[in-house]
């Protein structure tokens, strides 16, 4: 069967992943994080990896053990997770490169979702460590995506229309992906720029089904371009979780730990999730909510529709927290806030983030609209900015 990518696709990738997102310089370590289902691209990122005079180092994941984990271990092993291992391992990492690949995506979707939250509970000392790593080394990993048959088979595309989307969003077709990246990241930086210099107090999102508002925050900027996800085109910003009112409904199913939910519909008051709805997955949704501080923000996000070339539902959050479409999108993280929004020198303490309100959690989960709206700002003098509309950003105007 011909394959839906060529090998010129991959080297171009795998260059995007190691010498555009990372830079990765000579000496240091690189951990490919790699499953069985992306083989492909791995012999392409270990070369690019050597011809940067880095090390590369191979964590090779088999498919189809994380069902037989679920269906056979007991509480003590679903508690065990190896955290003088992956400690070490975290510390000698420079750069990781992870790719999201899976044969079926929704492995994990009959399995009792008390056994994934003992699970996810027993790796939070991981993610904590991790997102530290995060704070003080802001180029350290990557994240991108390989497309399967069942990925695509989800997002109810054929194998080759989910390639032309990676292949589009990823200008994997152009001579050079890395100069096409750096022209969008420079737009997306005048984007920032604009939106930091605006001094915004709160914005208020107008569309059918949501009225929103979201408040910044002191010691805030907005963030986007930094080549932490490819592709990205968003403009984010970790708001105070405190300042949220009202209700948003999203149009994304979004696939978590093996299934999928969809109809999601939140409402907040001063800050936490009041009230709470998904046409279905109504009983992962009470799970997620039931992990601490997972029922507060900690991102609201835009994506301006010139900025993506991606134009379908990809049944993976990397993607459609990034489609561009006929009216961009929007998107909030329940959970984890990126602390990198703060505009204080050196990593927060735990009471400045407690203080300024960046939450914090063991998960960050994206919800996605691509509804047509209207984002209006409030500045601190009392004015009001439309900052977006009509699926772009207005500094144009």
């Amino acid at each position: 069967m011909k394959k839906p990518y060529t090998d010129i696709h991959l080297q171009k990738y795998a260059d995007v992943f190691v010498n555009f997102a990372l830079d990765v310089q000579p000496n240091k370590s690189v951990l490919l994080n790699v499953p069985e289902s992306a083989s492909d691209l791995l012999p392409f990122l270990y070369e690019s990896v050597l011809k940067a005079g880095a090390h590369p180092i191979v964590n090779f994941r088999p498919e189809g053990l994380s069902n037989k984990f679920f269906a056979i271990a007991n509480d003590k092993q679903l508690e065990f997770f190896p955290e003088k291992t992956m400690l070490s391992r975290l510390e000698e990492t420079d750069y990781l490169i992870s790719i999201i690949a899976d044969s079926d995506p929704t492995e994990l979707s009959d399995v009792d979702p008390k056994k994934l939250a003992l699970r996810r509970k027993a790796s939070g000392f991981y993610s904590q460590a991790y997102k530290n790593k995060m704070d003080i080394t802001p180029n350290f990993w990557t994240l991108g995506m390989f497309g399967t048959q069942g990925m695509a088979d989800l997002a109810g595309l054929s194998l080759d229309e989910y390639w032309e989307q990676i292949i589009e969003a990823c200008f994997l077709n152009e001579d050079d992906p890395k100069a096409c990246f750096e022209d969008i990241f420079s737009q997306i930086a005048n984007v920032k720029k604009w939106l930091n210099s605006l001094d915004i107090d709160y914005m208020h999102i107008q569309a059918e089904d949501i009225d929103l508002t979201v408040g910044l925050g002191e010691n805030r900027q907005w963030l986007g371009g930094s080549g932490r996800n490819i592709p990205s085109f968003e403009v984010f910003i970790s708001p105070d979780w405190r300042t949220l009112n009202g209700k948003i409904a999203f149009t994304e199913p979004l696939l978590y730990q093996g299934s999928i939910l969809t109809g999601i519909e939140l409402e907040f008051v001063d800050g936490k999730v009041s009230n709470f709805k998904a046409d279905k997955g109504q009983e992962i949704l009470t799970e997620i909510f039931a992990v601490e501080n997972a029922d507060k923000v900690g991102e609201f996000s835009l994506t301006d529709k010139k900025f993506s070339r991606i134009q379908k539902f990809m049944a993976q959050t990397l993607y459609d927290e990034n489609v561009g479409g006929e009216f961009g999108n929007t998107h909030i993280a329940i959970g984890s806030a990126y602390t990198d929004s703060c505009t204080l020198d050196g990593p927060m303490s735990e009471e400045q983030k407690l203080e300024l309100g960046f939450n914090q959690s063991i998960i960050h989960i994206d919800i996605v609209s691509t509804k047509d709206r209207t984002v209006t700002a409030t500045l601190k003098d009392g004015r009001k900015v439309v900052i977006y509309k009509n699926g772009e950003f207005t500094l144009d105007e």
